[in-house]
């Protein structure tokens, strides 16, 4: 009777979410595409996204890894007219050139050992829309020779084939690396690094937007609760104190993991600053110490509950937990 009861509810909730995308399939669109943060650096990006999101201009995402440029780019197709169109999404870095190109170009039967049937590319799939080419900056000389063809024609040709194929699709681009440097150096190309960088967006690191660390802390929150099905916890303040004084080298990325490992470790629903590694911690213990000593201990007036979480989360340091 239990697992009948489930099923029904399984399939409910199914039908739900698919009548509400039928109803407003822009909607899931620019839920999965929504920024978070207010932080004055970001104020920038939202301008810009706002300005070009509505033309059909190339654009280049730079910042650094784990700072949401993705997010970003579906920002900018979900503000778009092209938002009921595909967007695509390819990590450049991620495939070797071989098979970069078959993806993102496509091929015909027989034009390569193992190519048993013609395979529509990435530039055909995105038709209408908008494709994404994260780390562009790795490509080879070849890969930028043949994209350049394609931003300049507006056509492509599959390998193995003897005719072009027209596409109308819309480029985004990113990189964390310097292409400026990448020029100078002779590994990118100058004519492509143009033609992409008809609008540059950066993208902030966490370490310059720290204020928006305690929203992102309740949408990361959200999310793995829904994901993992169980209730979001209450933070304890100094957690957030503690991820605050912390430079995450990882940006965004790094610290939804770590929102997630402090939910699997909390007890009692509570996220505490023992739920969090001692790499995070260790930054904010040093400056809790120094600010505590000598006369700086007469403008430190925590309560008798945050007095009580300190010197636990000190006990459980030093014992290492145990």
């Amino acid at each position: 009777e239990l697992k009948r009861m489930g099923g029904e509810a399984v399939a409910r909730r199914k039908l739900a979410g698919t009548e509400e995308k039928a109803l407003d399939p822009r909607k899931s669109v620019a839920e999965a595409a929504a920024i978070v943060g207010s932080a004055p650096a970001m104020l920038s990006v939202y301008k810009t996204v706002a300005h070009v999101a509505p033309t059909t201009a190339t654009l280049l995402i730079v910042g650094e890894s784990g700072t949401g440029k993705e997010l970003v780019a579906r920002a900018i197709h979900a503000k778009s007219p092209r938002a009921n169109k595909p967007f695509v999404a390819v990590n450049c870095a991620a495939l070797p050139e071989s098979i970069l190109e078959s993806e993102l170009f496509g091929h015909e039967r027989g034009s390569f050992t193992g190519a048993t049937a013609t395979k529509r590319g990435l530039f055909e799939e995105a038709a209408g829309g908008t494709l994404f080419l994260d780390e562009i900056g790795e490509i080879s000389p070849k890969m930028q020779v043949q994209l350049l063809r394609v931003l300049q024609e507006g056509e492509i040709r599959r390998i193995g084939a003897t005719e072009t194929i027209k596409v109308d699709v819309r480029v985004v681009a990113a990189t964390n690396r310097d292409l400026k440097g990448e020029l100078a150096a002779g590994r990118f190309r100058e004519d492509l690094f143009f033609r992409l960088q008809v609008v540059t967006v950066r993208v902030p690191p966490l370490r310059e937007r720290k204020g928006d660390i305690p929203v992102l802390v309740r949408h990361f929150m959200a999310r793995h609760a829904e994901r993992l099905g169980r209730p979001v916890p209450r933070v304890a303040p100094e957690v957030i104190e503690a991820l605050e004084a912390y430079d995450f080298p990882g940006n965004v990325r790094e610290l939804s993991h770590l929102v997630e490992r402090s939910m699997l470790l909390s007890r009692e629903g509570v996220v505490t600053a023992a739920d969090l590694p001692s790499e995070v911690t260790r930054t904010w213990q040093g400056t809790s110490a120094a600010g505590t000593s000598g006369g700086a201990l007469a403008d430190d007036w925590p309560t008798l509950g945050v007095l009580d979480r300190r010197y636990i989360d000190r006990v459980l340091s030093r014992t290492g937990g145990n």
